[in-house]
């Protein structure tokens, strides 16, 4: 199988997963816990606790583990709960759109960005995605936080898309709060993190324990929070040679791509993730597509996984200004670490067969 699916799961490095494995084996203990057993799972929730932290240039206690990019988009959306003024993104993910209400949508360009002059005036809550996870678009954040500047407002940014593929700095970006999932950078399921400035108040979702400072009461997932400690740590290391690599793999791709006719890449002109290419193609359905693809053992997605049993078109290429029709063609390619340039020109050739048979 070749998988192209990465913005919906990566898999488990081997590295992440031997660094796991003593934490699903002998250290067992509960972190909360005063004997030996405890304290070793402590220290180890908090070497991971610094190793997220360092990857987006945070502090330690800046970090909250989570579920996941869920749970983290969750959490810091209960902020706006008793703000009078919500704005997000016309191309937010649906644990944002979903998590808030009475919410006023910032418009996106054709190529999905952002311009600072559509920003609101008013004091609130502002959330806007760092890399959108179906046409992997780069918001410009520092610029939108800075035409910010001077005013009472939380300003959220979802980077799960991003991190681990792009530069991250929370110090440099003017955000409040950012979300995080290890699941995106070769971590495990389940773990994710919210990164928050250590002035803006939260109001949990979980009580009832005084775990994550108070902010996420239950017993650590140990494991997954270990793993996704490593995840960070080795997307640091090798994120120049990862960045290398995906560029020529997708300069490579969307070449390919190019040849076939009535194909567009979506918001081509637009900075974008290294591994990211959403494409739409004319009379054709991007659902069956997806499968026709898959019966060729390629594994693409036709947006966002959280969305996926949707037969709607994509809010986010609606957004765009797309039609429904060529919305509802769309598919997308995500590459990751472990592809190769033949496996690229593999799809390449069968797609190109499958567009040409329409």
């Amino acid at each position: 199988m070749i998988y192209f699916d990465h913005n919906a799961a990566t898999p488990l490095d081997p590295r992440v997963l031997e660094a796991m494995m003593p934490f699903l084996t002998t250290f067992y203990g509960n972190p909360s816990s005063l004997h030996r057993h405890g304290r070793a799972v402590k220290t180890a929730i908090e070497q991971a606790r610094e190793q997220v932290a360092r990857l987006v240039n945070a502090n330690a206690e800046q970090v909250i583990f989570t579920s996941g990019g869920t749970e983290s988009n969750n959490l810091a959306c209960l902020m706006a709960a008793d703000k009078k003024n919500v704005f997000i993104g016309a191309t937010e993910h649906p644990s944002v759109i979903e998590a808030l209400r009475a919410l006023k949508i910032i418009p996106v360009d054709p190529s999905g960005l952002i311009k600072s002059d559509s920003l609101p005036l008013e004091n609130g809550f502002v959330s806007i995605m760092y890399a959108n996870n179906e046409t992997g678009v780069v918001q410009n954040i520092r610029q939108l936080t800075h035409a910010l500047a001077g005013k009472d407002v939380i300003f959220h940014t979802d980077a799960v898309q991003a991190a681990g593929k792009i530069p991250l700095d929370f110090a440099l970006s003017g955000s409040n709060l950012m979300s995080l999932s290890a699941h995106k950078m070769y971590g495990p399921k389940g773990t994710g993190a919210l990164i928050h400035d250590g002035k803006t108040n939260l109001n949990p979702i979980f009580k009832g324990g005084s775990q994550e400072s108070g902010y996420r009461a239950g017993t650590e997932n140990i494991a997954g929070i270990v793993g996704f400690g490593k995840a960070a740590e080795l997307a640091m290391l090798e994120l120049d040679l990862r960045r290398e690599h995906l560029l020529m793999l997708q300069s490579t791709l969307e070449e390919g791509l190019e040849k076939i006719t009535g194909l567009s890449i979506v918001a081509q002109a637009a900075q974008r993730l290294r591994n990211t290419s959403q494409i739409v193609i004319e009379n054709i359905d991007g659902e069956m597509l997806l499968m026709q693809l898959d019966q060729q053992s390629i594994a693409v997605s036709s947006g966002s996984a959280c969305s996926s049993n949707s037969k709607e078109p994509s809010p986010v290429l609606k957004a765009m200004g797309y039609e429904d029709k060529l919305a509802l063609s769309a598919i997308r390619i995500s590459l990751g670490q472990q592809n190769t340039l033949e496996e690229v020109e593999r799809f390449i050739e069968v797609l190109r067969t499958i567009a040409g048979a329409r």
